[in-house]
């Protein structure tokens, strides 16, 4: 390629097409056909009709179902509200009913209901669903959470953006207060949008504030870190781990249940998850599980902390190289006059522009995924 600036603009063209192709796949992948796999339902009953009957809906799912029995109507609703699982059938020849937690999953609720609604059929009975957790009036899908850890995320991932293209001549522990302040700020705007705004929480608007401090800054400090050895890959880096990978394995929409295996995988580590899975603990189901998603939150900040440490340590280092490499002088005497003729100013004056230039491209490719 002969011209050198059409082959620099190809060149940056490259991240926003490497965005278009993970959103693509990552989205699409997620999110296009949701199916039951190995979808965790219960079947009430103590006998021996009932296991086979149990058994009877698992031969015909396959691995869509994974089905078990449980005694009594009591115990169903236990597993439901621990999120064991997804649904439970009351089999009656005449009123059978069916159990769902809709604040643990709507569309999982509603996958439950498709399968279970063709066997009452085949009694020539009508069923009923009975929702045990359902989410408050104003969710009425308990998907607003998803959109709430969308906007908790862009805050997050685009201040990393912003402190890397601003702030990359800052020392790092400057870099690093800012971090903690930028996901105190997030975290507040989120808990505002959720409590007093949209009436997402009800209760438990501290520690949901709380949960999405921890969330937050444990992007930022990600973030800040990896700018330090990424540059202007950081932006692209961050959509993956936390757009690509991160939205389509939250269970916000879809729980793992009704994911592929990848992203049911990523369900059980990662952060998106454990924000989402503790505020529907936190607000729904009497704190059930809610140390585990905790604890997850916590690790990605210890992982981010470690990070901005070692990046620290890094630009010390760097540092300090630079600053013995430069030639020592003895204290009192004058340089030395030199024969040669002082070397014109040009070559200078030039690098610096294109220093400037360089930094200013590097910005707008940090900020395009913005």
């Amino acid at each position: 390629m002969r011209s050198p600036a059409l082959r620099h603009v190809l060149t940056h063209l490259i991240t926003p097409l490497l965005m278009c192709l993970g959103m693509g796949l990552a989205y699409m992948g997620a999110f296009v056909t949701p199916e039951p796999n190995h979808l965790p339902v219960a079947v009430v009953g103590a006998g021996p009709r009932a296991k086979v009957f149990a058994q009877t809906v698992k031969d015909t799912a396959g691995d869509r179902l994974d089905v078990r029995t449980v005694d009594t109507r009591a115990g169903a609703v236990d597993l439901l509200r621990s999120r064991v699982v997804t649904g439970a059938y009351v089999p009656d020849t005449r009123a059978p009913e069916l159990l769902v937690a809709t604040a643990a999953s709507d569309m999982g609720a509603t996958a439950v209901e498709k399968v279970f609604t063709p066997v009452a059929a085949e009694e020539g009975v009508p069923l009923k669903v009975t929702d045990v957790a359902a989410p408050v009036a104003d969710d009425p899908t308990g998907q607003g959470l998803f959109f709430l850890l969308i906007a908790l995320s862009i805050g997050s991932y685009a201040s990393v953006a912003a402190l890397g293209a601003a702030g990359a001549t800052l020392p790092m522990r400057i870099r690093a207060l800012l971090a903690l302040g930028v996901s105190a700020v997030v975290s507040g705007i989120g808990a505002l949008l959720a409590g007093p705004v949209f009436h997402l929480a009800h209760h438990g608007l501290g520690g949901l504030w709380g949960m999405a401090w921890l969330y937050s800054a444990g992007i930022l400090f990600i973030g800040v870190g990896l700018h330090t050895f990424l540059r202007r890959w950081t932006t692209l880096t961050m959509m993956v781990l936390f757009v690509m990978l991160n939205f389509t394995s939250s269970g916000g929409l879809f729980r793992p249940e009704l994911q592929n295996g990848f992203f049911g995988t990523l369900h059980a580590f990662w952060n998106g998850a454990g924000f989402v899975e503790g505020v529907r603990s936190l607000l729904y189901f009497g704190d059930d599980g809610l140390a585990r998603n905790i604890w997850t939150l916590v690790v990605w900040l210890l992982v981010g902390l470690a990070v901005t440490a070692i990046a620290a340590a890094y630009e010390r280092a760097r540092t300090s190289g630079r600053t013995a490499a430069l030639p020592e002088q003895a204290p009192g005497t004058e340089p030395a006059p030199s024969a040669e003729p002082a070397p014109s100013a040009e070559p200078a004056r030039r690098k610096a522009e294109a220093a400037i230039r360089e930094e200013a491209e590097e910005e707008v490719e940090e900020t395009v995924g913005v």
